[in-house]
């Protein structure tokens, strides 16, 4: 049985026989990613760690089937490619844009079950490859004919990636479903994105995903939560980039702008001393959520500007390139704070609104 059979997107009551049979048409499907394309992106994360280009990874918390569409397609890479213009503005740098993008279809979820309105409990819903985020309880069914539709919906919207042109936007996702990431292997190379991610809860050293992701030759990273230590660090750098390729691993920092300051130096600094070369990138929305009485989610634009200049300043102390950011946002997110009237008031109204299933919505306004 696969290890990825044991991950509770797909409950031990799954039918065995119906998983093995999905498994076995994914890993006849085509690719949807080349190698030579996936070593073009080891290039630019080179580049990174360098300290010659700065990595842009932005997108959607969750994709969704509905939403992959070429017009959905066509706003999100127009986000990506105004944050990457806006990037090199600043910086002065090659911008290695990577979108979460073509296979985000999976969530992780901090309980296997969620409580509706009306009190209702049902199974949480994991995004559209795992189950239907309707509140029924046959919709909340995991269904593993849903990572073939996964896979069918990724190569629409890769499709519309490749023929949006230059500058050349890269895909990538979590590599949470191992039942949809094993299969899709083709020799070293993942082919299910040109690179992946391994999340905060599923990043134990000795855990299946970090086994998997070390057998691939395309780049990947780590989340690191406040959770992570110094240790779990160099454990993690070690078995991902035992040879020390530069820009092959990254560690993607989530700590919430009250925690960078007592955390990352020594994440960093015994990182440096024992472990293998990392790429650090910092994720300043995640850990910043701040949740109201009536359910609403939001983040701080100060807190998001805190954790990034905290995490700038760490790595400068160390010598070490910061080389990039990485932003969950749908596609009318505002990426202007401090211009923003709504975001720069802080009114409530802007800054919130109710949580859905596919995202987590607390970002600054959607103006």
């Amino acid at each position: 049985m696969s290890a990825g059979v044991a991950d509770p997107a797909f409950p031990a009551g799954t039918d065995p026989g119906l998983l093995d049979r999905v498994r076995r048409s994914l890993a006849l499907a085509p690719a949807l990613v080349t190698g030579e394309e996936v070593r073009d992106l080891g290039e630019r994360y080179a580049r990174a760690a360098r300290g010659d280009a700065v990595v842009l990874q932005a997108g959607e918390c969750a994709e969704r089937f509905a939403e992959a569409t070429p017009s959905r397609t066509a706003q999100r890479l127009a986000q990506l490619r105004d944050l990457a213009a806006l990037l090199g503005r600043r910086g002065g740098a090659e911008v290695v844009t990577v979108g979460r993008i073509a296979g985000q279809y999976a969530k992780p979820r901090s309980s296997p079950w969620e409580e509706t309105a009306d009190g209702t409990v049902l199974p949480s819903y994991r995004g559209d490859a795992v189950n239907d985020d309707a509140p029924d309880p046959r919709a909340r069914a995991a269904d593993p004919l849903r990572m073939l539709r996964a896979l069918h919906h990724s190569r629409q919207v890769l499709e519309a990636v490749r023929a949006a042109g230059e500058p050349r936007v890269f895909t990538s996702h979590e590599a949470l479903l191992l039942d949809y990431e094993e299969p899709l292997v083709r020799g070293r190379h993942s082919c299910s994105a040109h690179t992946l991610w391994i999340g905060d809860r599923t990043r134990d050293p000795a855990g299946p995903h970090v086994a998997f992701a070390a057998r691939l030759a395309n780049p990947v990273g780590v989340k690191l939560g406040p959770g992570a230590t110094p240790e779990d660090a160099v454990r993690l750098s070690r078995a991902l980039n035992p040879e020390g390729v530069p820009g092959h691993l990254s560690f993607i920092v989530r700590l919430g702008a009250s925690r960078v300051r007592r955390h990352l130096p020594d994440l960093v600094s015994e990182t440096l001393r024992r472990g293998a070369p990392v790429l650090w990138l910092c994720d300043p929305l995640h850990a910043n959520t701040q949740r109201w009485a009536d359910g609403r989610k939001l983040r701080l634009v100060e807190n998001v500007l805190s954790e990034i200049e905290d995490f700038v300043r760490v790595l400068r102390s160390h010598r070490v390139p910061r080389r990039g950011c990485t932003w969950r946002s749908p596609p009318t997110t505002c990426w202007s704070a401090r211009s923003c009237p709504t975001c720069a008031r802080g009114d409530p109204g802007g800054t919130a609104r109710r949580a859905t299933p596919g995202s987590t919505p607390a970002r600054p306004c959607g103006r």
